[in-house]
C-alpha cells in the first residue's frame, strides 16, 4: 500500500529500559542493527501496527510496555536504488517508507524478548544502546529520520524519568 507520493506507511519503535538505553536489533543474517519497525496493513491504525510489530519482531505484548510518545507527523525517507528494486516487486513507483515513531518503555523484563515470536523472524541479535548511538550506526539512507525521531521522543524520555522521580517517594511512604 503506498500513497501517492509512493511511500508505504509505516511505524518505528524506539523501545526504552528502565536506564534509558534504547533497544537495537541485528537484522537477521545481515551486519545491519536498527530499531524495530514494519508496514502498516490495510485498516490498521498506526498504534495497531506499532502492538502488532513489537510482538511479531521483539516478542513483545502491550502489557511489556507503556507508551510514553510519538511523532506528531510523518517522517520519510527514501530508499536508494539498490535497496528499492527488492521493496519495490509488484509495487510501482516505489520511493521509500512514510514512517510514524512510537517511543515505549519497556516494564518487563530482558527474558521477554522473543526474536522467534514470529514465523519470520527479522532480528537474530539485540542489545541495549546509550540513547543517541543509534545514529551513529543506523544505515545513511535512514539517519536523517532517525534523527528527527529521536529528537523529537527524546522529551518524553524526560517527562517520563520525572514522573518517575515523583512516583518514588509515595511508592516508598505506602509501603
Amino acid at each position: 500500500m503506498l500513497d501517492r507520493e509512493g511511500f508505504r506507511p509505516n511505524v518505528g519503535i524506539i523501545l526504552l529500559n528502565h536506564r534509558n538505553e534504547v533497544f537495537w536489533g541485528k537484522r537477521i543474517s545481515q551486519h545491519a542493527w536498527q530499531f524495530p519497525q514494519g508496514g502498516i496493513q490495510h485498516g490498521e491504525t498506526p498504534q495497531q501496527a506499532m502492538f502488532r510489530e513489537l510482538e511479531e519482531e521483539v516478542g513483545l505484548q502491550r502489557g511489556h510496555v507503556r507508551v510514553l510518545g510519538r511523532t506528531r507527523d510523518w517522517l520519510r525517507y527514501e530508499v536508494p536504488e539498490r535497496w528499492a528494486r527488492r521493496a519495490r516487486e509488484g509495487a510501482a513507483g516505489y520511493r521509500g517508507q512514510k514512517q510514524i515513531w512510537y517511543l515505549l518503555r519497556m516494564v518487563g523484563r530482558d527474558c521477554d524478548v522473543k526474536l522467534r515470536a514470529s514465523g519470520h523472524p527479522e532480528f537474530d541479535a539485540w542489545r541495549w544502546n546509550d540513547y543517541w548511538v543509534p545514529l551513529e550506526a543506523v544505515i545513511e539512507f535512514k539517519r536523517e529520520v532517525y534523527r528527527q525521531a529521536m529528537l523529537e521522543l527524546h522529551r518524553y524520555l524526560h517527562d517520563d524519568s520525572r514522573a518517575r522521580l515523583r512516583a518514588a517517594p509515595r511508592a516508598a511512604a505506602n509501603s
